[in-house]
């Protein structure tokens, strides 16, 4: 079939549906964008529009074309020990000065492929040694999360990686010893990884943390859904517990339950 076109009503009923499903706000310059991620599932489905497409999202029959449509509408940008000074506060302030022995828990709530989830866990196995710790890490894209449990990256990828973590943690591929590396099984059976919509309530079986770290996200929800994200994740996280965003975000105006530590970094009262 030819390349379909979109118009700006079925442009508009895209910028809902992925609002709706996902809390993003899809900019009226995005279009672009959608049409190009979005084109190829026309072709595969045989629709001559978007009109056509969007019918099969809403119709209720087809959950899985669905979960294919937020996978390609959502950004996964991110590598390793991105934002280092927020590692370094958690080795230096948290962990260097930590003295209950407990299991302790930091929520990687939109992990993306795995490499912030992996960074925060190779920082624990080094601050951490004798002590129980564990990663939850969660994205609402199954395409990304996939990709995570793997472990597997290009060798590109491992810049970011302090050089002693690099020895210790991550390991040649066989499959591909010149292109990719991977996740030493000790790093990767610590960091346990599923699906999860921060836009609706948690559920209390994740447990609860120590550290949530939410950055590089909220820059894609409007107000309202930024303080729906933060409202649904304070409950998981403890007395004390750190909250951690992005270097160009800001909980301002977002929430007021939270104390200030230094900017984007945040701790819930005791």
């Amino acid at each position: 079939m030819d390349q379909a076109a979109i118009t700006d009503q079925e442009f508009s009923l895209f910028q809902r549906l992925i609002h709706t499903l996902a809390g993003i706000h899809l900019a009226d310059s995005k279009k672009v964008l959608l049409v190009g991620r979005l084109q190829r599932r026309l072709r595969e489905r045989q629709l001559d529009s978007f009109s056509d497409y969007y019918r099969l999202l809403t119709g209720g029959r087809h959950p899985e074309e669905v979960q294919t449509m937020i996978d390609l509408l959502t950004t996964n940008e991110t590598y390793f020990f991105r934002e280092s000074r927020h590692f370094d506060f958690l080795r230096d302030e948290l962990l260097a000065t930590r003295r209950q022995r407990g299991n302790f828990r930091i929520w990687s709530a939109a992990c993306s492929s795995g490499e912030e989830a992996y960074s925060i866990a190779m920082v624990l196995a080094e601050s951490l040694p004798h002590a129980p710790w564990e990663v939850f890490a969660s994205d609402i894209s199954t395409q990304v999360l996939a990709r995570a449990r793997t472990g597997r990256y290009p060798l590109q990828r491992n810049e970011g990686i302090p050089a002693a973590c690099m020895r210790k943690y991550c390991l040649p591929d066989a499959k591909s010893p010149r292109e990719t590396f991977l996740i030493a099984p000790r790093i990767r059976q610590q960091v346990r990884f599923a699906q999860v919509n921060l836009t609706q309530a948690v559920s209390p079986g994740v447990g609860a943390f120590d550290v949530i770290f939410l950055r590089n996200v909220m820059i894609y929800f409007d107000a309202a859904t930024k303080r729906k994200v933060v409202a649904n994740l304070l409950p998981r996280l403890l007395p004390g517990g750190h909250f951690i965003v992005g270097h160009s975000e800001s909980l301002n105006g977002i929430t007021d339950r939270l104390l200030p530590v230094r900017p984007t970094i945040y701790r819930q009262p005791e």
